[in-house]
């Protein structure tokens, strides 16, 4: 099973970048709440602060904001803490 250590945060080429800009946007205000990938998401952060924990806590965690491209694992099960409000590009594969 996957944890967030599986989990890719980098700083996406401009072309990375332009291909990002036509997927949907999905934003979060303030919160906590659990998430389990049933597939793999890429997303590219245009704004907000996020921490992703290991759901059963293994006390690792990764964190990522503005310009960070992230890559999550199909099959991670995790806790998001959004501690300020994000707003993404995302898709599903």
């Amino acid at each position: 099973m996957p944890t967030v250590k599986d989990v890719v945060v980098s700083r996406p080429q401009a072309q990375e970048a332009e291909t990002c800009k036509t997927w949907p946007i999905w934003t979060c205000q303030t919160s906590r709440f659990d998430w389990d990938y049933t597939q793999t998401e890429t997303c590219l952060v245009l704004e907000g602060q996020v921490t992703v924990t290991d759901r059963p806590d293994t006390g690792e965690s990764v964190s990522f904001g503005p310009g960070d491209m992230v890559v999550f694992p199909v099959d991670l099960k995790c806790v998001w803490e959004v501690t300020s409000p994000i707003k993404k590009h995302y898709s599903f594969s």
